[in-house]
């Protein structure tokens, strides 16, 4: 140290601070270390999605499997009747078996309307017609 006793309490100060820097410059030294460790990592997955986007993005479209298109069912009640009592006889069954089924009254109106009705649900592929005048449900 100087002989100079006005500097030494400087020169006190000076190294005191340089010890405070050099033990502050070491802390953030080992936290710069532990920052580019998390950086590294970070940059690792951003690749790895980088990867996957670009993969998926090559991979040819998937065909849904696709369930046989459900006919739609008209939505008067009567139609739903009509298809609850084919399913409760298990069978083929005539316009006038129906009315009789649904308890409606045997006349040509209600057997005609029913057979109307039943027409329509064979060209919505909802029933079918083995025979003029039967109908059933697919597969019955």
């Amino acid at each position: 140290m100087s002989e100079n006793p006005q500097v030494a309490p400087i020169l006190e100060h000076i190294e005191t601070r340089e010890r405070e820097l050099a033990e502050c410059a070491g802390q953030l030294r080992v936290r710069i270390e532990e920052l580019n460790r998390q950086l590294g990592e970070i940059d690792a997955e951003s690749e790895n999605l980088r990867i996957t986007r670009k993969t998926l993005l090559t991979l040819p479209a998937l065909s849904p499997a696709t369930e046989p298109d459900r006919p739609d069912i008209p939505d008067h009640p009567a139609y739903q009747q009509i298809l609850t009592a084919l399913a409760d006889a298990g069978r083929s069954m005539r316009a006038r078996d129906l009315c009789h089924a649904l308890d409606l009254p045997i006349l040509p109106k209600d057997t005609e309307g029913i057979r109307s009705k039943l027409k329509r649900l064979v060209s919505r592929g909802i029933l079918v017609e083995p025979e003029p005048g039967l109908f059933a449900r697919p597969g019955a």
